[in-house]
């Protein structure tokens, strides 16, 4: 069941999701070659706390072990939820997706970058550049009336332009009082299919583009997924509400 939300209740979204605004910017401040992927965690994490909210994604569980840290943060091949380790050094030409959420007033925010080390090469740019503009391409489509297949297939269709493919494991989300809610938000599809949005609805619209076949694999640790065939991946997020005046991206600031 889709849980629509009050005014009320997305201003409060907003507050929560400016606090993660605020701590990506942070991070991608730090992001350079020698942080430890550990040390990143460590920043945000203070900055959530002095925020008055809690990280989203520490004990979360599934079906494994519950996740350890505050921020998800994948390198280069790996597509999502990679464990921050003070062993994982930033290297230059590196890309680091940083996916961070939090809890704040009973709602959550959630948002993510992805960014280069220093410089990097052609392709991974040409990589960011298409998963950015395939995040904003899907954000357009956010109208009460339109299906949910017209963001689906925005997404794929920039991401797919430049050659590159959208992981099909691993969606966008509703998001409200709980971390994941419905309905489901792929980042493909066929446009005129799907549900019809309405206002009060807020997703996690979240493409992850890799740079060559769209196939993951999950490693040992339980959560890091990787493209199967070692290539770079790409992972921009936007928490957007759907209003009568068209998308209200929350976090943005």
């Amino acid at each position: 069941m889709i849980a629509l939300k009050t005014p009320q209740e997305i201003e409060i979204m907003r507050t929560a999701n400016v606090i993660v605004a605020e701590v990506l910017a942070e991070l991608r401040r730090q992001v350079r070659p020698g942080v430890t992927t550990a040390e990143l965690d460590r920043i945000a994490e203070e900055m959530t706390r002095a925020r008055g909210a809690t990280a989203a994604f520490k004990g979360y569980t599934v079906a494994g072990p519950p996740f350890p840290s505050s921020v998800c943060i994948s390198i280069n091949d790996e597509v999502v939820h990679g464990i921050p380790s003070a062993r994982r050094v930033l290297q230059p030409g590196d890309i680091v997706g940083l996916d961070f959420g939090v809890q704040y007033k009973s709602f959550f925010g959630d948002s993510a970058v992805t960014i280069a080390v220093g410089g990097t090469d052609a392709e991974s740019e040409r990589l960011m550049r298409a998963t950015r503009e395939a995040l904003w391409a899907g954000i357009e489509q956010v109208h009460v009336g339109r299906r949910l297949g017209e963001v689906s297939a925005a997404i794929q269709e920039r991401a797919e332009r430049d050659g590159f493919s959208v992981v099909r494991e691993f969606v966008g989300h509703g998001i409200g009082r709980r971390l994941h809610e419905e309905p489901q938000v792929p980042n493909f599809g066929k446009r005129d299919r799907g549900i019809r949005l309405q206002e009060g609805m807020v997703l996690a619209i979240e493409p992850m583009v890799n740079a060559g076949t769209p196939e993951v694999r999950v490693i040992e640790d339980g959560w890091t997924a990787v493209t199967s065939d070692g290539r770079r991946s790409a992972h921009f997020e936007h928490s957007v509400a759907v209003t009568a005046t068209g998308p209200y991206v929350l976090s943005q600031l």
